[in-house]
């Protein structure tokens, strides 16, 4: 029997490091490290042109996470840039907050806590053999299957940490007490008081979070070495 004669479909074109590069999500991504540096670089002379840059650089974060979707341009590159910067961006601000706050360690601890979190999670997934450090389906803890698995959950937390580390630099004056300033927002009756207030409750959640997510993660290291010891 003759084979069906007919035009070979053309074989797609091999993906260069360049065009990686140039994804339109890691664009993105390049415009959130520019804004974010400029944004820090003017902080402390242009409070409100600080808060715009860097939240708006904020917003993009969802952007192009939506435009790796759309378009089809995952990658493990852009997933690194997108996460860095995110760590980046809010341990800067919190280092920012840390000077204009007393008692600075507590923007310090927060730093650390989110750091090495986020660190020790990225690397559990490598060693699971997972693709997502969202993967968390077979933890046993409801608020880390809930933060990760919900989106919109995620986001309020996200935003909420933002929202309030911003209110926070933009309100502060030069070595405010970190509790006064929160107490005495808190006691107003005013919009502000309340974005303060709804705020708050994310980022306790996030924190939390945080915590769970760093014993989890610690949790699989121990046992992956516990296993690869046994296979010895």
């Amino acid at each position: 029997m003759a084979k069906a004669s007919g035009p070979r479909p053309k074989p797609r074109p091999k993906e260069g490091k360049l065009s990686v590069y140039l994804y339109i999500p890691n664009i993105i991504g390049y415009v959130r490290v520019l804004m974010n540096s400029v944004a820090f670089a003017i902080c402390f002379s242009n409070k409100r042109a600080f808060s715009v840059l860097y939240f708006v650089s904020f917003v993009c974060d969802a952007i192009d996470g939506w435009c790796a979707r759309k378009f089809n341009q995952v990658s493990t590159f852009g997933a690194v840039l997108d996460m860095v910067t995110d760590r980046v961006s809010t341990a800067c601000l919190l280092v920012v907050l840390s000077q204009v706050y007393r008692p600075g360690l507590v923007f310090l601890s927060l730093l650390a806590l989110d750091i090495s979190s986020h660190w020790l999670q990225m690397y559990s997934t490598f060693l699971t053999g997972k693709t997502s450090h969202k993967d968390v389906k077979d933890s046993t803890n409801w608020l880390f299957k809930a933060y990760y698995g919900n989106r919109m959950f995620m986001a309020y937390c996200c935003v909420s940490c933002e929202v309030l580390y911003i209110i926070l630099f933009l309100i502060a004056k030069s070595q405010s007490s970190l509790v006064d300033v929160l107490l005495g927002t808190l006691q107003q009756v005013s919009l502000l008081s309340v974005l303060v207030a709804l705020s708050l409750f994310g980022w306790a959640a996030k924190q939390l979070v945080n915590v769970i997510q760093m014993k989890a993660a610690a949790d699989v290291c121990v046992l992956y070495d516990i296993k690869k010891k046994q296979k010895q």
